[in-house]
């Protein structure tokens, strides 16, 4: 794969053999993003767990103390006084069952985050097939599943994200944009290690953060050293 010049200056920066200190990394990481737009920042943590069993899923959201620098889109499944609340609280679209068709049909995907009350659950799992492979379908762990709509978009508006193993056993995260002070950006990480450690299935044997690398979106991934963040 043929790289960029800036691509190719930025890397020269970094030692790609070296473990680094989580402070470190988030100095070079924002150093090396050098992009005309404002690159988004992400974590790739590969972990120790086997997703093919249930007890080493590993699924969950957290607030970003500093947000994600991202303006996320929110469509809401409630009805009657809860789709006011969720109106109230800022989410972007609410609806019920005449979304279903303009999102099947229209392919309709203007939004980022999709939120349900618990009694919307049996509209929205019509949409399973298209919503599931985006990761768009509302889950109660993550959150997105419940009765408090207004707290729900609030704190998604505020910076929470999702996180959740993939097929290949990897978290990927954003974890802010390379505008971010190093301190935001350290912040931010550190919020979400913890909770990725909170998280750790108790069927996982051995080393459980195999390997973290902070990136911006053109830039080179900077590796972290993953024993210091246990």
């Amino acid at each position: 794969m043929k790289r960029g010049k800036k691509y190719v200056e930025a890397a020269k920066a970094i030692d790609r053999a070296t473990l680094y200190d989580a402070a470190d990394a988030v100095a070079l990481v924002k150093k090396t993003a050098v992009a005309k737009f404002d690159e988004t920042i992400e974590a790739h943590i590969r972990t120790g767990c086997d997703g093919r069993h249930a007890d080493q899923q590993i699924r969950g959201a957290v607030v970003l103390p500093h947000g994600t620098g991202k303006k996320v889109r929110i469509l809401v499944f409630a009805k009657d006084a809860k789709a006011e609340e969720a109106k109230a609280a800022g989410a972007d679209y609410v609806g019920g069952e005449e979304l279903i068709p303009k999102i099947q049909n229209e392919n309709w995907f203007e939004f980022d985050v999709v939120v349900a009350t618990p009694d919307m659950m049996g509209v929205v799992g019509r949409l399973g097939r298209v919503l599931g492979p985006k990761g768009l379908m509302p889950n109660p762990k993550a959150g997105t599943v419940t009765m408090d709509v207004t707290k729900a978009v609030q704190e998604i508006k505020a910076g929470k994200i999702e996180y959740r193993l993939d097929k290949t056993n990897i978290i990927h995260v954003p974890v802010g944009k390379a505008s971010f002070t190093e301190e935001q950006l350290a912040d931010n990480f550190q919020t979400l290690i913890d909770a990725i450690n909170k998280a750790r299935p108790a069927a996982v044997k051995g080393q459980y953060l195999k390997s973290v690398v902070l990136t911006s979106t053109m830039g080179p991934g900077v590796k972290v050293n993953p024993m210091k963040l246990a």
